[in-house]
């Protein structure tokens, strides 16, 4: 007969793994069954290859979704990857047993219709196990309670797992979950196969709340493992390694089989027992240090020994981590928390990021940028680090256009960041962080092209054609210009320029502009030809300046806070690019809007103080502008929204025109009691953009001006220009002008 021997673990544990290693050398079986999907039988062989450092995990995805995905993580302490090693190494099969992920990943609207066997399954919540045998040994801690009876034991391997296995046996009961009864059917069928294939000796790795019914003994019949395991939906998937990180295999990112402290039990797992607790604190006074962090030897030694008092005086089996959380907050960091944190982060969950060879096998897309990331030198990392590229240098830009072609394809390594100082246009500051997700985001980019820079390329020309009006179009041919995608910048020109033609809408149109004019003013530092995007560009400003004052018409107050915006970003993307052939239509549909004073009074007053600091509108004609539109006869409303719009920018307006402001003064004051109510939260809206210090002067102004006591301001008669002239060369020289001597 075959003798079938079910090891029971918990997944991700240390002890669970070192006992499982021992078994196996005790059994010498003929082959090693492990919990997971028969999907992974395939990358079984990659274990072995030393390029393959865990943590990493199984990716199995649908094949024309690859959305539809799950992984199967493993770390090197996680005993079913030490038994696939185990395996490997003695040159005894291995095979993976669970729910196919064929089926676990299929939609529930691929169901045969009236087949109820093949119906989504009922999940139903178990009881967790580790608890309810925790609170029989009389532990308030789960995690405590598995730590002594698994992690700190050194016990007989088989008789281990026997006991463990008759505890889970009683906590299991009767108990009937739909989900793991399937999952426990397809297990039992591959350990049958096994046995009619005449193994003497197996070895079955699992959870331990599985065990129980995986060993033959208890089998329920075939026939009802059959009937539960047919007609089930099926769809197309493929298999990979993907690397994994320490922070996702705890159970604080969500991983449902996570533990609480990977990073501890990696140290627990790999370090001798003798070493296990001077190590760790040797390692906490590094990362102390490292944080400019007082950490002697002989505080490394007094926690040493502390630990070891508090392991006895609680009658633990050995030191755990909770002794070292203790004895390190009482020596290593004086009481304080805030420490213990970053010790917690680096060291207790840790910030290991694993890796997987080059023969692994993946997408096309993924296998162009893992050769990109190595070209360039951007390493992935599971911790966030900040990445300052320099634009002028050819190797940070090509490092600046694949991060940019990434996000076009939606897989985010890489978020801008504020560059720090800068006054120029050549930096730029990303954060690079990898996390197991991306791994999905890349396969299904991978739809789009086999090349980073032909899947780009395809997703914006697939984004060009389906783009909603003609802002998507704008945003598009800025991401073409960071991307370097010529061909793509080509396709959304294309559209843009076809939709332009057909465009009356004004608004629409003014959105444009600025992506437009950014794509102008700055392709030349990444050396874009954007001869085609000045041609749409001029033909946009153009049609904008004709259909300008219709559109600023008849509008409501949403209408009007729209276009404001617009006619905003407009005049920002015609500065930028300082043409005369876009200024001056530019300028003339302003005026246009300006003197209208049936437009609403949010367009009207900022289109007014457009005019007034471009110079093509007088000081005293922006005071009479003013006084009309604050005059008794216009609604309060009204009056403040062009008001609103007008003082906009900055308050040098008002500190130094005490025409407009005593315009502002009167107009408040005359208001009546009802309007006055009316009016305050508008202008107090208005007046809290401004700087503390800014509306200080513009009180100190008033006060002056109500008192008598403000002095006048100075003419260029007044001033000494013989005085102010070394600052006036400082500053042109600044400014890069010529100053006559």
């Amino acid at each position: 007969m075959t003798r079938v021997e079910v090891l029971g673990v918990r997944h991700h544990g240390p002890g669970s793994a070192r006992s499982v290693a021992r078994a196996l050398d005790e059994l010498q079986p003929d082959v090693v069954v492990i919990e997971g999907p028969p999907e992974l039988d395939a990358l079984i062989p990659l274990a072995a290859d030393p390029d393959l450092v865990p943590p990493v995990a199984g990716l199995v995805y649908a094949v024309d979704e690859p959305r539809r995905a799950a992984f199967y993580p493993f770390a090197v302490f996680s005993p079913e990857w030490v038994a696939l090693r185990w395996a490997l190494g003695h040159g005894v099969d291995a095979r993976f047993a669970d729910l196919p992920a064929t089926h676990h990943l299929a939609d529930a609207a691929e169901t045969p219709e009236g087949d109820p066997e093949a119906g989504p399954r009922r999940q139903v919540r178990r009881i967790d196990p580790i608890c309810a045998l925790a609170s029989a040994a009389g532990y308030d801690d789960p995690e405590r309670w598995w730590e002594d009876a698994v992690e700190h034991r050194r016990t007989s391997s088989l008789t281990h797992f026997a006991h463990l296995r008759e505890a889970m046996r009683g906590v299991r009961g009767d108990l009937e979950v739909d989900d793991d009864g399937l999952r426990e059917a397809f297990m039992r069928k591959v350990i049958r196969a096994e046995m009619r294939n005449g193994r003497e000796r197996v070895a079955v790795v699992c959870g331990a709340f599985h065990a129980p019914v995986l060993d033959p003994e208890s089998f329920s019949p075939a026939s009802r493992d059959n009937a539960l395991t047919s007609r089930l939906p099926k769809i197309k998937v493929a298999a990979t390694w993907a690397p994994w990180s320490s922070e996702r295999l705890s159970y604080a990112s969500g991983y449902g089989a996570g533990v609480r402290s990977p990073g501890w039990y990696h140290h627990l797992f790999v370090t001798p027992d003798d070493e296990v607790v001077p190590s760790w604190f040797v390692r906490v006074a590094r990362a102390l240090r490292g944080e400019n962090l007082d950490a002697s030897t002989a505080s490394v030694v007094e926690a040493t020994r502390l630990a070891g008092a508090l392991a006895a005086v609680r009658g633990r089996p050995s030191v755990g981590l909770a002794e070292l959380t203790d004895a390190a907050r009482a020596v290593l960091t004086d009481g304080a928390d805030l420490p213990l944190r970053l010790v917690d982060r680096t060291l207790v969950i840790g910030e290991e990021l694993g890796r997987v060879p080059e023969s692994t096998p993946m997408v096309p897309l993924a296998g162009d940028l893992t050769r990109q990331q190595k070209s360039l030198r951007l390493k992935a990392s599971a911790t966030s680090t900040v990445v300052q590229l320099d634009l002028r240098r050819e190797s940070q830009l090509a490092r600046s256009v694949l991060l940019h072609r990434l996000s076009v394809l939606d897989v985010p390594w890489g978020t801008p960041v504020e560059a720090g100082r800068t006054t120029g246009t050549f930096k730029e500051a990303w954060a690079l962080e990898w996390t197991p997700e991306l791994a999905v985001a890349v396969i299904e980019a991978s739809l789009y092209g086999t090349t980073v820079r032909s899947a780009a390329e395809a997703r914006i020309t697939e984004q060009a054609r389906d783009a909603a009006d003609l802002g998507v179009l704008g945003r598009l041919i800025e991401e073409c210009l960071l991307a370097d995608l010529p061909e793509g910048l080509r396709a959304v020109v294309a559209a843009l320029a076809e939709r332009t033609a057909r465009q009356h809408d004004t608004r629409a149109l003014l959105e444009t502009v600025e992506p437009l004019a950014r794509t102008c003013r700055y392709g030349d530092v990444r050396g874009v030809d954007v001869a085609d995007v000045a041609h749409v560009l001029q033909t946009v400003v153009v049609r904008s300046a004709v259909g300008l004052r219709a559109a600023c018409s008849s509008l409501d107050d949403d209408g009007a806070t729209a276009m404001r915006a617009a006619v905003e970003a407009a005049h920002r993307g015609i500065a930028l690019v300082d043409r005369d052939d876009l200024r001056e239509p530019w300028a003339e549909a302003l005026v246009g809007v300006g003197r209208d004073e049936a437009i609403h009074g949010a367009v009207s007053g900022r289109v007014n103080r457009l005019l007034l600091d471009g110079g093509h509108l007088t000081h005293a004609e922006a005071a009479a502008r003013l006084g009309r539109r604050l005059s008794p006869g216009t609604p309060a409303p009204a009056a403040a929204a062009w008001l609103d719009g007008f003082l906009a920018g900055e308050a040098l307006l008002l500190i130094h025109g005490d025409d407009l402001l005593s315009i502002i003064d009167e107009w408040l004051v005359g208001a009546t009691e009802e309007g006055f109510e009316d009016l305050l939260p508008l202008v107090r809206r208005t007046f809290s953009r401004y700087q503390s210090a800014e509306r200080r002067l513009i009180g100190t102004h008033l006060r002056q001006l109500a008192s008598g006591t403000r002095s006048p301001t100075p003419t260029t008669d007044s001033l000494d220009l013989e005085r102010a002239a070394p600052a006036i060369a400082a500053v042109a020289r600044l400014l890069g002008l010529e100053v006559a001597s």
